[in-house]
């Protein structure tokens, strides 16, 4: 186990160090294969109408003008460690991880992402509960009584969570449910009105996830039940309970904890459309208002963020795997 955890790890660090590269890429090298100038490159990281000696000035603070393997040194260093940045004859350090600095606010990425992961990760955190169990659950039971009313029934409203988008279920709670809108509260504050607040944006992310492992669930326990390993259970003499628990159940979660991993990833890296439809001051919401407001480096912040959340939940994802099924440790 030990050693499979390591391998994990390295290559966790492997995919980071990867991605870094293509992102350095996207945001510095890309812009210039389609033809972009140093002095136009520069422009888009001072802001709306930019004089010829704020373009000069951010060409020498991020270091335009130096040779690309220099810059993604920076970059990584930046990161990694912190870097100063030239302001004329002035230095300003910028504390790890330093993802630059905000053109509107003038203040650093970082401490705006770390603001609002809590809200994003609370809003994660209790939709994943909610479609997880009940999801699976659902898809369980349906597999159980395969054609039957519940059966057909569970498929139908699947089907429908599949099917409608999250700002036309979103819209339509808030205007059957909570016409007043949704005022985020920090957990720390006051623990009701956080679960009161956000239990109707949970709700409706869990009904759009939940469906999917629903159908996902059954499709599996139905392959799963006529297997060979699940006859010689009942023949042994175990209770119908245990054979589905704790040999078919389990036989199924392997790609669910596929899916689940990747979409705990996506959504700490930013639920967009729930944010932007709840009014949730999140990483989604923070990458909306970065992308209208063309900030560069609150894009390039929520890029990183969103790569790095989405490596963790598969290395997360991978150390499941082998406690599920050991066979995947070797």
């Amino acid at each position: 186990m030990a050693a499979f955890l390591i391998r994990r790890l390295l290559g966790a660090i492997v995919l980071l160090f990867i991605t870094s590269m293509v992102t350095f890429a996207i945001f510095f090298i890309v812009p210039r294969i389609a033809g972009q100038s140093v002095d136009q490159l520069a422009a888009q990281y001072v802001g709306k109408d930019p004089s010829q000696a704020e373009i000069e000035a951010t060409k020498v603070k991020l270091g335009l003008d130096k040779p690309l393997v220099v810059q993604y040194g920076q970059f990584v260093k930046g990161i990694v460690a912190g870097r100063d940045f030239e302001f004329g004859p002035d230095k300003e350090y910028c504390p790890p991880p330093c993802f630059g600095y905000s053109f509107k606010t003038q203040r650093p990425v970082w401490p705006d992402l770390v603001d609002r992961i809590g809200v994003t990760a609370s809003l994660a955190a209790g939709a994943s509960i909610l479609w997880l169990i009940a999801g699976v659950a659902i898809g369980v039971l349906s597999a159980l009584r395969k054609g039957t009313f519940f059966d057909r029934a569970a498929m139908l409203v699947a089907l429908g969570g599949v099917s409608l988008p999250i700002f036309f279920t979103g819209l339509l709670s808030l205007a059957l449910f909570r016409p007043s809108g949704v005022n985020y509260v920090p957990l720390t504050e006051n623990p009701l009105e956080w679960a009161d607040n956000l239990l109707l944006p949970w709700v409706t992310l869990a009904f759009l996830y939940a469906a999917l492992y629903a159908r996902l669930t059954r499709a599996g326990m139905l392959e799963t039940m006529g297997e060979d390993f699940i006859r010689t259970a009942r023949a042994k003499g175990l209770t119908e309970p245990i054979v589905v628990t704790r040999h078919a159940l389990r036989a199924t979660l392997t790609p669910i904890l596929t899916v689940f991993g990747l979409d705990i990833g996506l959504l700490l890296g930013g639920a967009v459309l729930t944010e932007s439809t709840y009014s949730l001051p999140g990483i989604g919401r923070y990458a909306i208002d970065a992308i209208n407001n063309n900030d560069l480096p609150q894009v390039l912040g929520v890029t990183m963020l969103a790569a790095l959340f989405i490596v963790l939940a598969n290395l997360t994802v991978d150390i499941l795997y082998a406690v599920a099924d050991p066979r995947v440790r070797l």
